[in-house]
């Protein structure tokens, strides 16, 4: 399990600030937090390199490439040994119809959410490159109607995580 970083309620503001908003410039960033843009710069960079920060991702919508049938495969590896899920892995990643993919406990092992054009190639998928597969037991299909996106990992604004401008401190 990966360890936790310690972050102060600067790090945090700016953690807040750019999860609703990865675009926002260092200088604005900085205005925000109360802290100078050299500072700014310097503490992302350290979020970066710590691995709080994973990255920035252009989100696309399925539906407007053509690929507007989305589905959830359970999907059972026997036997379930590191040299057949490695591989299993590395080619379920490499699919473009793969949006993202979990490894579980339970009697499933993989989860994998997937976007295609329809009925018929979603069929092609599920034959042609999980059920094909040697270790692959047993796939589960299930269609996605609708979905919602999460709000962000850090709640607005907690108590204490902002930093306090000393011209409001209260005695």
């Amino acid at each position: 399990m990966a360890e936790t970083v310690a972050l102060d309620p600067v790090d945090l503001h700016i953690l807040r600030l750019l999860q609703n908003d990865a675009r926002t410039t260092y200088r604005d960033l900085a205005t925000q937090v109360g802290v100078a843009p050299s500072t700014c710069l310097d503490r992302v960079t350290r979020l970066r390199r710590s691995g709080v920060i994973l990255g920035h991702q252009l989100r696309l919508d399925p539906a407007k490439l053509g690929r507007g049938l989305e589905a959830l495969l359970s999907v059972q590896v026997r036997p379930h040994r590191r040299d057949l899920v490695v591989p299993f892995v590395e080619r379920v990643r490499a699919l473009p119809e793969s949006l993202s993919l979990f490894h579980l406990t339970g009697p499933e092992d993989f989860l994998v959410h997937v976007a295609v054009a329809g009925p018929a190639d979603l069929q092609r998928l599920v034959l042609d490159e999980f059920t094909a597969r040697r270790e692959v037991a047993r796939v589960e299909t299930r269609l996605i109607f609708q979905q919602w996106a999460c709000g962000p990992l850090l709640p607005p604004d907690a108590a204490g995580d902002r930093p306090q401008d000393s011209a409001s401190e209260s005695w």
